[in-house]
């Protein structure tokens, strides 16, 4: 059984920094391309960051990011602990959603994601 398990949201002001970890189960992790993905009021889920396994043969750690995150966050991960970090930092309140992590393309499984708002 699939579990993700997110975590490290919070309120912050504009400007400021958050660093977003997400914990997976129930996958093959190392091998498996990951991404961060956020969900706005009233908007549809996008995908803002993406980091593949570290292997060359499923892309080699290569990392991909949306425009609206280029410069400003930063995805890795850790294969070890299982887990995923998403480091936003110049946040804006455009910014503000709940944050999940899944597979790349997602699971139909979601974790209840980490809510990150940011004050103007």
């Amino acid at each position: 059984q699939v579990q993700l398990v997110e975590s490290g949201g919070g309120l912050v002001q504009a400007g400021g920094s958050l660093r977003l970890s997400c914990t997976a189960s129930g996958i093959f992790f190392s091998v498996t391309t990951m991404g961060w993905y956020r969900q706005a009021p009233g908007k549809q889920r996008e995908r803002v960051a993406t980091i593949a396994g570290r292997s060359r043969l499923v892309g080699g750690g290569r990392i991909s990011y949306a425009d609206a995150a280029k410069g400003r966050y930063s995805i890795s991960r850790d294969d070890a602990k299982n887990t995923v970090y998403l480091q936003m930092s110049s946040l804006t309140p455009e910014d503000t959603a709940a944050y999940y992590c899944n597979t790349v393309p997602p699971l139909d499984s979601w974790g209840q994601g980490t809510q990150v708002t940011v004050s103007s």
